[in-house]
């Protein structure tokens, strides 16, 4: 949501699209930052322990937009944010690697790519509707919220079933 958002919230608390824009930029830096630390992460605790801490540390992110819109604490939460999601949706295809038999890998992954890329773009759309109903980014913030404890329940349903079963290995 903020990715997509951001520049019109900037403009709207009157900082300019210029700002906006700066900020989208910290924050696509960090997805960098993120994907690429989340790979070692990964290497070291497995797919879902990582997709866990990137979407708590997510969910950590988008709860900073609520009470902070000061230009320079906003760069921070922007750089926060970046720091936080890159690396979530390769892990996806981490998770369903270490869950199915690699012989449906192929199928499950561009599936579960597939619906994230729709979730993604139907968040957006729904922030946007959500601003265009309420006057305020602030339900749209919380709605990214609700949406990432959702995934981290399924997150944490899927470890504390893995301690029961083990993953699939052929």
């Amino acid at each position: 949501m903020p990715q997509v958002h951001i520049v019109s919230y900037c403009v709207g608390l009157g900082y300019g699209p210029a700002v906006g824009a700066q900020m989208l930029s910290l924050m696509l830096l960090g997805g960098v930052v993120s994907r690429i630390v989340s790979g070692f992460v990964a290497d070291w605790l497995g797919g879902v322990r990582t997709l866990l801490i990137g979407s708590t540390l997510q969910c950590i992110a988008l709860f900073l937009y609520l009470p902070f819109d000061g230009m320079a604490s906003l760069y921070v939460v922007s750089l926060i944010f970046g720091l936080s999601q890159g690396g979530i949706v390769p892990t996806y295809a981490l998770i369903v690697r270490e869950y199915m038999p690699a012989r449906e890998a192929g199928t499950r992954v561009g599936f579960v790519i597939m619906m994230t890329i729709m979730g993604m773009a139907l968040g957006g759309w729904l922030s946007g509707w959500i601003y265009d109903q309420t006057g305020s980014y602030q339900l749209a913030f919380i709605n990214g919220i609700l949406w990432n404890g959702m995934n981290i329940a399924i997150m944490l349903t899927l470890l504390a079933r893995s301690r029961t079963a083990r993953p699939l290995a052929a």
